[in-house]
């Protein structure tokens, strides 16, 4: 056992040379690694490049199903750190992303700031829901998907609507429009997705003039626990106000269960609701999120 696992570890032998070495079959070298791992006589450590925790990662992926997990050690409002491990993920996604979509707000723009130089020259960044903001907000939704394009050397297409309109047959003869029509299909298209999640309180949709402090609590009495692509949700991941919703321009949150890859971005105790409705419904399948919230949701979905 010792001599395969020298062999194969050490020297980088191939299990049919090892096998051939020392009079074996494959399946019995197999056997052989197997069993030294389990006994201990091989430790394999992860050492990630970045502050991670992969311990956390490896639960989460196991316990909830996750296609992958990044964990940040960071404290419970630091946001910049969470942000800065989204962008090297998204950086580092292997195959790059010809098309992908993205949400705006608070979190998505300072992951926006994270982003090496070149990141994925020739990527096309699609808004997945409508970026005009009433009021200038510090999130300043027009200019994320122009930001990631600018650093990845690509191009953006933006959805040059409001997020929400005073009326359905408003959104209707919007999207009836050929122009935006086409964009909300990429939006569909896009195989990969990122997003920030937001909380209910201090909802990016209230600064940015959309809603008002009355309609927040309207939302939180109909068991709202956040939005997903400006979509408000309960715990189970169920559309709260049909009548708000009827008015939101964008892609569905139920549309993202059809993503190859959805990212989504979560920091700090006020988003693990919405981080917990996101994952119950299958909305995501990739999460960024720090420590606490990690072990939140693992004492949760135990």
């Amino acid at each position: 056992m010792v001599q395969a696992a020298k062999l194969y570890y050490d020297l980088e032998r191939t299990q049919a040379d090892i096998a051939g070495e020392l009079g074996l079959t494959r399946w019995q070298v197999g056997r052989l690694l197997r069993d030294a791992r389990a006994l201990g006589i091989v430790r394999i450590e992860i050492v990630p490049q970045s502050r991670r925790r992969p311990d956390l990662e490896s639960r989460l992926q196991a316990q909830l199903g996750l296609r992958d997990a990044v964990v940040v050690p960071a404290g419970p409002g630091d946001l910049d750190a969470v942000a800065q491990a989204a962008a090297s993920y998204l950086a580092g996604l292997t195959p790059s992303p010809r098309l992908l979509g993205v949400s705006w707000g608070r979190t998505m723009a300072a992951m926006a700031r994270w982003l090496p130089a070149r990141w994925n020259p020739g990527i096309d960044i699609v808004m997945l829901n409508g970026s005009t903001s009433i009021h200038a907000a510090g999130a300043r939704a027009n200019t994320v998907a122009e930001r990631l394009a600018e650093t990845a050397g690509g191009t953006a297409t933006i959805l040059p609507v409001p997020a929400i309109v005073g009326a359905a047959a408003t959104r209707a003869v919007l999207e009836q429009d050929p122009v935006i029509g086409t964009i909300l299909g990429r939006a569909a298209a896009a195989p990969v997705a990122c997003f920030g999640l937001g909380a209910i309180d201090g909802s990016v949709l209230v600064e940015s003039g959309y809603l008002d402090e009355a309609a927040i609590a309207r939302l939180k009495a109909a068991g709202a626990v956040g939005d997903v692509l400006g979509r408000f949700i309960d715990a189970q991941g169920r559309v709260v106000d049909p009548e708000l919703d009827a008015r939101s321009i964008g892609l569905a949150p139920s549309a993202l269960r059809d993503k190859r890859i959805s990212i989504g971005i979560s920091a700090g105790p006020a988003k693990h609701a919405v981080l917990q409705a996101c994952l119950s419904a299958g909305f995501v399948n990739v999460i960024v999120t720090d420590e606490g919230s990690a072990r939140h949701l693992l004492e949760e979905t135990r």
